[in-house]
């Protein structure tokens, strides 16, 4: 038996009111995988219209629904999929048949090759209006101008995952927009290949130009994450030092003034700004010694540690 179709794979699937497509996108997710082990993963993200019903209306026992207490957002939507997920492979995409499920099998060739453990789709001709396509151009352009990741495509939800990547991802937020960026910093390799977009079948988008917003405040804390979550000494301290040499700079200037030149600086404005960059550099540089003190207590508390290994060569066998 081909161990690529023998291998169980995951499809998990976001729901928030999609009644309307939830039947079709089962359909075509059977057709495209026709000799595969699968299972289908929806997540009911708290809907409001007949979703939950059409899904187990189903009856098919490929389909799994999770239900979820409330409305917490796709990311976590997508974290409570990945988590309950059973298969060697885990595929994500949208439930609005915008993602082609035939795309599936090309994209778990390049996962089981061993190469890859992460297969994100390029959308081809994109049939999305405007709103959505400012925000996602946006991500793109900070993703790579600022991690030097050359990801074209953050915002395809078609990806496939190797378990160990998958549930490992640690979504909050609305990460799930830089979801292909966080496996990159779990040390992922990462293969982009061309997939098929659709408009929407039915049903409207759940996305306004507000996310543009949310992009680059998620990017911003990511970008934090990233650079400053194990060192944030690096981060505070360096700013709280500036801060603290030009509020001295400004007041030996003054000090100048009053003991050389026998001028007034009691009242100037300067005096006053001086001070504050002082004080704020001080309160800064205190930021960055507790942070570096609660991560330490984290790791510790936790016996976790800021790395990951990939393997271990023993007498040059890998173990």
């Amino acid at each position: 038996m081909n161990p690529v179709t023998s291998s169980l794979l995951s499809i998990v699937v976001p729901l928030y009111n999609e009644a309307e497509n939830v039947t079709l996108l089962t359909q075509k997710i059977h057709e495209s995988l026709r000799g595969y082990t699968y299972q289908i993963i929806y997540v009911d993200d708290f809907s409001t219209d007949n979703t939950r019903k059409v899904v187990k209306e189903l009856k098919d026992p490929k389909v799994h629904l999770i239900n979820l207490k409330k409305n917490y957002g796709q990311s976590l939507a997508l974290a409570a999929g990945l988590d309950y997920a059973e298969g060697e492979y885990i595929i994500t995409m949208d439930g609005d048949l915008q993602n082609d499920p035939s795309d599936i099998p090309e994209m778990l060739s390049f996962a089981t090759s061993g190469a890859y453990d992460v297969v994100t789709g390029i959308r081809q001709k994109r049939k999305d209006s405007l709103i959505k396509k400012i925000p996602s151009k946006i991500a793109n352009f900070l993703v790579r101008r600022v991690t030097k990741l050359d990801i074209k495509d953050n915002g395809c939800a078609l990806k496939v995952f190797t378990k160990d990547i998958a549930k490992d991802l640690n979504l909050y937020g609305e990460m799930h927009r830089f979801i292909t960026l966080l496996a990159h910093l779990e040390g992922a390799q990462i293969k982009q290949v061309p997939v098929k977009h659709h408009a929407r079948h039915a049903g409207v988008s759940k996305y306004g130009l507000e996310r543009v917003f949310k992009v680059v405040a998620d990017m911003m804390l990511l970008l934090f994450i990233r650079k400053y979550f194990q060192r944030p000494i690096h981060l505070f301290g360096i700013l709280g030092v500036l801060l603290i040499l030009v509020g001295m700079l400004i007041n030996m200037y003054l000090l100048v003034l009053k003991f050389g030149w026998g001028e007034d600086i009691g009242t100037r404005p300067l005096l006053t700004f001086g001070m504050m960059f002082i004080l704020a550099g001080i309160q800064l540089f205190t930021i960055g010694i507790v942070m570096e003190l609660l991560i330490r207590t984290y790791y510790e508390s936790q016996q976790k540690r800021p790395y990951r290994i990939k393997n271990i060569s023993i007498g040059g066998t890998t173990t």
